[in-house]
């Protein structure tokens, strides 16, 4: 039942040979040809590069022996809708007691929930992402769904720690080719449902398995879309072996580690996933104690601690729902999904119950309240300036909750004895980017050889490379003329610049500034100590006159700065 089909097609390996051994030159041929043909309709939707160089951005991190936590958070904050349903999802009821408190800043989400696990959760959210605003949303989220709680089972089921984050992708991007074909395929997406429908009349033809469908429809299996999607996204090679499902039943002895056992924990966490959601609850206990069975000895575990697992996932998984805005309607596979208990009704009243968001439309009022960055388009839709100054307070408060909530941050990370330096200057930055809605900021530091204070890190666009270009030269008093930046550092003089433009003000910019990094208005914060100036946080806007600061913000801004020298203090 559980063994991949075996179809008379062209496309097809020769009897007896499984997905992944050779197969004849022509045969081959012909699979490239049509996973080119798919590939190629899909890069015409716009939306397809975009998720491509999302999920590329992450993983290449993810993989590098050299990119840093830092880069991961950088990557995250380029996309404005990711950065918050992450902060939402780390803040859900499952991840509540890891920060102590609220969580703020991508930075501290990652310093806290680890490396792997921020990398995995970016990952599912850019798919769910990739699915909004379209007509066949509603399979999508299913689909999305049904992978997150067999992402998370299939975590729940590894107990070795250095491998629970290839588990856990393994399982998530199994159905990724029946989920890409629904997105950017929607006409053939429903083709292959009509061929996958039940019959309807006696004698009717039975009817096909997604992957039979797929054949025919598109002429190439979802396996090998999903594995020629996931290699043009970079994803390791082992990762993309563990996508094809093993041919046969399960074997009684237990899969080696690695690629090979996750082959067969994906095929069945995402079985269970699809069987918790069956209609009849009986039916659905029946299958899940069926497959729990069938995979115990090829995993190597007891059948009773998979069903128990299975419970814990999909309980994660409602807990998760509301704080990154999964609808759960009544009646729906998500909702007998989530709902779904294997040890039946007589003990379903001690479990944890489904989300008290069925049958709403919208779940987030069970999440924490997080400030939401203001609408980009809020001033422009009216030309009333009644509309213009309520948008302009509505941003005010938006840019103070979040200044706030970023201090927050900053202060329980402060309270640790263990901080680390560099996490909390990130942290700062970060808080600053997201508030401000700055186009870069960066972090400079006095070079203890040269006395000048350069470029080190920063966040937003090319922030990394604009860094290195910062020389302020450390002591102004030598110089002629001493330039802007030089005078800000030597005065400790927090300077807000409305527009560089100004002839006033573009003669005193240092030469190094004047060309790629010259911006419209900028934000000079300079760090000091015993009365010198030893760092100095830049940030600019793209457009002149947007960077406004009021008492409030301005205030808070300066308690972030003043964060950043106490930071140095502790950590000296």
């Amino acid at each position: 039942m559980h063994a991949s089909p075996r179809l008379d097609s062209p496309n097809l390996p020769p009897p007896g040979a499984t997905l992944l051994e050779p197969v004849a030159p022509a045969v081959e041929a012909g699979v490239e040809t049509a996973l080119d043909a798919v590939l190629r309709r899909m890069r015409a939707t716009n939306d397809f590069p975009a998720l491509s160089r999302a999920v590329s951005g992450i993983q290449r991190i993810a993989a590098s022996d050299t990119e840093s936590v830092a880069s991961l958070s950088a990557e995250i904050l380029k996309d404005v809708a990711l950065t918050h349903k992450l902060l939402r999802m780390v803040n859900s009821v499952h991840f509540g007691g890891v920060g102590g408190g609220s969580i703020n800043t991508v930075s501290r989400a990652v310093a806290l929930v680890g490396f792997a696990g921020i990398r995995n959760m970016a990952l599912s959210l850019v798919l769910l992402e990739g699915m909004q605003d379209k007509a066949q949303l509603t399979r999508l989220r299913e689909e999305f769904v049904r992978s997150l709680v067999a992402s998370q089972l299939a975590r729940e089921l590894t107990p070795w720690d250095a491998d629970a984050e290839e588990a856990y992708l393994a399982a998530l991007f199994h159905n990724l080719g029946r989920m890409l074909v629904e997105f950017y395929l929607p006409d053939e997406a429903r083709v292959m449902a009509r061929l996958c429908a039940a019959p309807s009349a006696p004698g009717a033809q039975p009817a096909m398995s997604f992957e039979s469908a797929a054949y025919q429809v598109l002429g190439v299996g979802l396996e090998t879309l999903s594995v020629g999607v996931a290699k043009s996204w970079g994803l390791p090679e082992e990762l993309r072996r563990a996508l094809r499902r093993p041919d046969g039943a399960a074997p009684g002895r237990a899969a080696p580690r690695g690629s090979e056992r996750n082959r067969w924990l994906a095929a069945l966490s995402n079985d269970l996933a699809l069987a918790m959601q069956l209609p009849e609850p009986d039916a659905a206990r029946l299958q899940v104690r069926n497959l729990a069975s069938e995979y115990a000895g090829v995993l190597g575990l007891a059948a009773g601690d998979i069903r128990s697992a299975a419970d814990k996932a999909r309980q994660t998984v409602s807990q998760l729902a509301p704080a990154i805005g999964l609808p759960v309607l009544a009646g729906s596979p998500t909702q007998r999904l989530l709902s779904f208990n294997s040890v039946g009704p007589e003990a379903a009243a001690t479990t944890v119950a489904a989300p008290a968001a069925v049958n709403k439309l919208s779940t987030d009022a069970a999440a924490p309240t997080l400030p939401t960055a203001p609408s980009a388009t809020a001033s422009a839709a009216s030309g009333k300036s009644e509309n213009a100054d309520n948008a302009v307070s509505d941003n005010s408060e938006a840019a103070v909750e979040l200044l706030a909530a970023g201090i927050q941050d900053v202060m329980t990370t402060l309270a640790a004895d263990n901080f680390q330096l560099n996490v909390v200057l990130r942290m700062i930055l970060e808080t600053l980017l997201r508030a401000l809605h700055l186009r870069r900021v960066v972090f400079c530091l006095r070079d203890p050889k040269t006395q000048h204070i350069t470029g080190r890190f920063g966040l937003g666009l090319d922030a990394d490379v604009s860094a290195r270009k910062f020389v302020v030269n450390g002591k102004p008093e030598t110089a002629a003329s001493p330039d802007l930046f030089s005078l800000v550092c030597q005065k400790s003089v927090d300077t807000l610049i409305a527009n560089a433009a100004d002839a006033n003000i573009r003669h005193r910019l240092p030469v190094w500034y004047r060309g790629e990094l010259l911006a419209p208005s900028f934000l000079l914060l300079p760090l000091a100590m015993k009365g010198a100036s030893f760092a100095l946080i830049y940030a600019d806007v793209a457009e002149a006159g947007s960077l406004k600061l009021g008492e409030r913000e301005m205030a808070l801004v300066r308690t972030l700065r003043n964060q950043a020298v106490m930071a140095f203090r502790q950590s000296a």
